[in-house]
């Protein structure tokens, strides 16, 4: 059965089903449900593409440079906007920069953790990170939880919007699966968000953020979302929000299950997070 099948058969009315009872029964993530279109001009869509291209080919480009390497193209454009369209994005430069995004200052920002970790078992570090994945009418912004030591994907989401509620069912996801000692995130709101962060105080879970522009803090997720736009994202072209909840829905089971990693000496992540004698 279709992603639109599964949710044509939703009922919001059920008297006694609730709608996150009736997705659950029907294998379908509660994002898919309340997706709509984002609406974006034809010109705005192709700029943000190009500007995901150059972003994940040269992550350490800022706005002046992408400015610049679009102006080399013939693309009319001034650097404000570009700003504007990353932060819409989610896109951060490697390097330490300006305050250009505003956090809410009503949540709570924790210390990175990380200095000097020697990262040496599964579920002792987990990350997450949100990126832009591009539609032929349109994007979506996909979420993911990473565990550090094997590479493993625990959980991943996709919304239209940046509202924590996708966030938090892929934590609640991977929290089934194991628990680690430390969590990392950027000082995005959703992962400062009390309903966040307050899952993870509950698990008695230490909580890291990233120092802010530092993109090496959280360096294996932003190489999971280089391998996920090269080898996925860009191949497949997807036209609607099914096609890249169908396409990535195959390709993580691929990436944890069947893609070889040099620096796991050519095992899987799953072999690795799954190993008999690292098991916590």
């Amino acid at each position: 059965m279709s992603v639109e099948e599964k949710r044509e058969l939703i009922d919001p009315c059920h008297k006694e089903l609730s709608v996150r009872r009736q997705c659950e029964l029907l294998n379908l993530h509660r994002s898919n449900i309340y997706y709509k279109p984002v609406v974006v001009s034809e010109e705005t869509l192709r700029t943000m593409n190009r500007i995901d291209d150059i972003f994940t080919e040269c992550p350490f480009y800022g706005s002046r440079r992408i400015r610049e390497a679009l102006r080399r193209e013939g693309w009319g454009i001034g650097r404000e906007r570009v700003q504007s369209l990353m932060r819409k994005m989610g896109l951060n430069a490697i390097y330490p920069k300006p305050k250009l995004s505003k956090k809410d200052a009503a949540h709570s920002k924790y210390p990175y953790l990380l200095n000097n970790v020697r990262i040496v078992r599964p579920n002792q570090v987990w990350s997450t990170d949100i990126t832009y994945i591009r539609l032929q009418q349109g994007f979506l912004y996909l979420v993911a939880i990473l565990d550090w030591f094997s590479r493993y994907v625990l959980s991943w989401r996709l919304s239209n919007s940046l509202d924590v509620s996708f966030c938090i069912e892929a934590l609640e996801e991977a929290l089934e699966k194991g628990c680690p000692d430390i969590f990392n995130s950027d000082q995005g709101s959703q992962f400062t968000s009390d309903d966040f962060t307050g899952i993870l105080r509950g698990k008695r879970v230490a909580i890291s953020m990233d120092g802010r522009g530092r993109f090496f803090d959280n360096i294996f997720t932003e190489r999971l979302w280089r391998t996920v736009k090269y080898e996925e994202v860009y191949i497949k072209g997807y036209q609607i929000p099914a096609d890249a909840q169908a396409g990535l829905g195959e390709y993580f089971p691929f990436y944890n299950g069947r893609r070889y990693h040099q620096a796991l000496a050519y095992k899987t992540p799953h072999e690795v997070h799954y190993a008999l004698d690292q098991r916590d």
